[in-house]
């Protein structure tokens, strides 16, 4: 296996990222990134073989376990009730729970909520110019998800301040504050969510926090800390998620002079989520002696899985670095895969498939001010900010006239 060097937190890496991708590519299925000190996997075969192989997952085996600094065991106690950090019997329980009311049905009725949303977030736009992402990217699913959980939406700032806080402990180059900020965040957010819980308990209504605090199946019952913990990740997760791909999608549109219509919002978006996803790396723990794609594997070995990285692999995409919204569609990396599939899939691509045509329609001379820049924020992969010009019209039943 050929070691390749490359410092997630390089400048020029933060604003692209695809050039290393390709390097590593051409050095095989699986190469060793010697800065964080794992093998990964480069190419789309290998991303989809090492996220679906059962001989490998999310939660650390016996043993290999890391040490927690006590400081940070807040952050880490709501980790260990999460489904994305489970395996099966576990993980099959908190993820049928959440599945049973994250119906595709459920989700499709959303749709009206989410193109009123959609319209309403552009009405407020300030005259001209705004920032995009604080605007229209991160209000939208922030106060989807609040809406799906049952949460007020007068806490959608204090969800986006817990949400960007907490997901500071998975970027690279992490800090002390990063990590105080963390951590204050996660004992705020599991605070108001036992308070929270408590009320619905003795007043349920229709909302997914009702339907997991009601599960009653000895099997099926979930703890309030795993209740607390599946809220959590689905706003952390599913949030953090839709606002890169929103960002990106939009910068990558406007990047190549495209707008999108209700017709093309689907192969838009999907080509969008291929070209430049919100999440570059995920990572498994290997359960037993194994090899794969040549190599050879310990247990308690860890593998990177480039997503970013398979998607522009040229033997799964024709041109892979071209951005063509008329390409064939193909299953990419961007929601992963195996029974870890992002369980929000669903929900964030209706999102994207409702909000980039309506914001197009909306702002047909929509255009970027300025060059838009990347956060340092890897694993994740989003914008720090978008600046647009906009010409937002009124709606045509707000008395503007019909486009």
């Amino acid at each position: 296996m050929q070691t390749i060097a490359q410092s997630p937190t390089d400048p020029d890496f933060v604003q692209n990222p695809y050039p290393f991708y390709a390097r590593a590519r051409a050095m095989g299925d699986l190469v060793y990134w010697q800065d964080y000190g794992l093998a990964a996997a480069t190419t789309h075969a290998a991303v989809n073989a090492v996220l679906k192989d059962r001989r490998m997952g999310r939660e650390a085996p016996d043993g290999f376990k890391p040490d927690i600094a006590a400081a940070l065991s807040p952050f880490y106690d709501v980790e260990a009730h999460s489904m994305l950090e489970a395996e099966p019997p576990r993980h099959t329980r908190l993820r049928g729970a959440v599945l049973r009311a994250f119906t595709g049905r459920r989700i499709s009725q959303l749709e009206p909520q989410i193109t009123e949303l959609c319209h309403q977030l552009i009405d407020a736009f300030p005259p001209g110019q705004c920032n995009l992402l604080t605007a229209y990217a991160q209000r939208l699913p922030v106060i989807v998800i609040a809406r799906f959980l049952g949460l007020p939406e007068t806490m959608a700032d204090d969800l986006l301040r817990w949400s960007n806080a907490m997901v500071g402990m998975y970027q690279a180059g992490r800090t002390a504050d990063d990590e105080a900020r963390a951590i204050a965040a996660t004992q705020e957010f599991t605070g108001f969510m036992r308070d929270f819980i408590a009320q619905r308990r003795g007043a349920p209504q229709g909302d997914l926090i009702s339907h997991l605090i009601g599960l009653n199946d000895d099997a099926d019952t979930l703890s309030t800390d795993e209740v607390i913990s599946t809220a959590i990740l689905l706003l952390n997760a599913g949030h953090e998620a839709t606002v890169h791909s929103l960002g990106n999608a939009v910068k990558t549109l406007l990047d190549h002079g495209r707008g999108v219509t209700g017709d093309t919002a689907l192969a838009s978006s999907e080509e969008c989520l291929r070209y430049d996803p919100p999440l570059h790396m995920f990572t498994r723990w290997v359960y037993e002696d194994l090899t794969m794609f040549g190599h050879d594997f310990r247990r308690g070995d860890q593998i990177a899985c480039l997503l970013a990285s398979g998607n522009r692999d040229a033997q799964a995409f024709d041109n892979p670095d071209l951005f063509d919204p008329a390409r064939e569609l193909k299953l990419h990396n961007s929601f992963g895969a195996g029974i870890h599939f992002c369980v929000g899939a669903p929900l964030a691509r209706l999102e994207l498939r409702l909000a980039l045509p309506i914001l197009f329609d909306r702002c047909p001379g929509l255009a970027l001010a300025g060059t838009p820049r990347y956060a340092d924020v890897y694993h994740f992969h989003g914008l720090s900010r978008l600046d647009v010009t906009h010409d937002a019209s009124p709606r045509p039943e707000a008395g503007g006239n019909a486009r």
